[in-house]
């Protein structure tokens, strides 16, 4: 019997204090004791991180409707941030940021399942798409994790080289690593699954419509009710691509990498507007989801607070159903630190924000609550 339906025979049963008493008493059950995890010391696994392989405890449903995600049926906005190392962390690391995160009212990050950085390679699948441990167990405990944080996790595939980045090399390998993830996460719903990494960029990362829609189809399979996308990048979104991405490769929501230069961020609010306006021509309604704008550390344009807020602010007036505070290391420092979410084996991710960053973790939601609440 899981937790809700306990709680539901007690109140049948007994007095509200009791309720009370059995709730701390299943709740305790659940607290870990200590383990060593991505060369932390952390705690050993319990029955929490057994059911995050694979069995589906009480948590939230990502869903989508029209042009806005859901969650347990509800309208939401999804505010995020990129995580990318995730799998890297120690437990004790993943927890106190997912903690931070949803104390500050984020609901989203963006997790790489095929990710590499500085030598140290932390993917879930391996370059033939199968499962690689420890990270594939890694990854079912994030889930697990933001489950019960009420939040969600955005699980990107890329193609590529491992070597140079993180990757899977061609497309047996990709139909696998889309087995092995969906598998992996059994019954949780708490997650979405980006197929391809900027997939229409000409270099390694390229995947054709044909196998986005092969991909997609395999998804749909396996999982029915899993919400899927693949990234376009360095570009806005046209008519043509709103197209190839909703019919032609069988998407669910579009997933733009906006262009990253001094201005960017007021263009977001027209940018959002004409994608819907487009959906609405061709009939179809679906979410625009703003998973990787641009970062601190990229070029030589440094993108401050205001600007990530504005550019948050036109995303949420314009109509997009979510937004993520990219992040990422530092070209041009000494081994490239601070690494922030690309390199989370030795610290936390809000160990690694600088005060341009924490300045918009504060306030973000507070963005979002003002177009919302109107």
């Amino acid at each position: 019997m899981n937790t809700r339906h306990l709680f539901q025979a007690l109140r049948d049963m007994v007095s509200p204090a009791l309720v009370l008493i059995a709730a701390v008493a299943v709740t305790g059950a659940n607290r870990p004791p200590r383990e060593t995890v991505g060369g932390q010391t952390a705690r050993p696994r319990d029955a929490r991180d057994h059911e995050a392989a694979g069995r589906a405890m009480e948590g939230i449903r990502l869903g989508i409707e029209r042009e806005r995600f859901t969650l347990d049926g509800r309208p939401a906005f999804l505010l995020g941030i990129s995580y990318y190392g995730g799998l890297g962390a120690g437990i004790d690391t993943l927890r106190k940021d997912l903690d931070s995160l949803k104390s500050h009212g984020f609901n989203w990050i963006r997790l790489w399942a095929t990710w590499s950085y500085a030598g140290h390679d932390v993917s879930a699948v391996d370059v033939q798409g199968r499962p690689r441990e420890p990270y594939m167990t890694r990854l079912k405990t994030l889930v697990a994790e933001c489950d019960r944080r009420g939040m969600v996790v955005d699980v990107t595939l890329s193609r590529g080289r491992a070597a140079v980045g993180g990757g899977i090399p061609d497309m047996q390998a990709h139909r696998t690593a889309v087995q092995s993830i969906i598998g992996a996460l059994g019954e949780r719903a708490n997650w979405y699954l980006d197929l391809a990494n900027e997939r229409d960029v000409r270099d390694a990362r390229f995947v054709s419509t044909e196998e986005v829609r092969e991909l997609r189809d395999l998804a749909r399979r396996l999982a029915p009710g899993l919400a899927v996308t693949a990234s376009f990048g360095g570009h806005d979104l046209g008519e043509a691509y709103v197209r190839e991405a909703l019919f032609e490769a069988g998407l669910d929501f579009v997933a733009p990498h906006r262009p990253r230069s001094a201005g960017t961020a007021a263009k977001t609010l027209s940018h959002t507007r004409m994608c819907l306006a487009a959906m609405r021509q061709m009939g179809r309604l679906a979410p625009v989801h703003y998973q990787e704008p641009f970062r601190r550390g990229y070029g030589h344009w440094e993108p401050i607070a205001a600007d990530y807020l504005t550019d948050l602010r036109g995303a949420v007036e314009g109509g997009a159903a979510g937004w993520c505070l990219h992040n990422g290391s530092r070209r041009g420092e000494k081994n490239d630190r601070p690494r922030r979410s690309f390199d989370l084996r030795e610290q936390s991710l809000f160990e690694q924000l600088d005060d341009e960053e924490m300045a918009v973790v504060r306030q973000a939601i507070e963005v979002v609550q003002d177009v919302w609440t109107r």
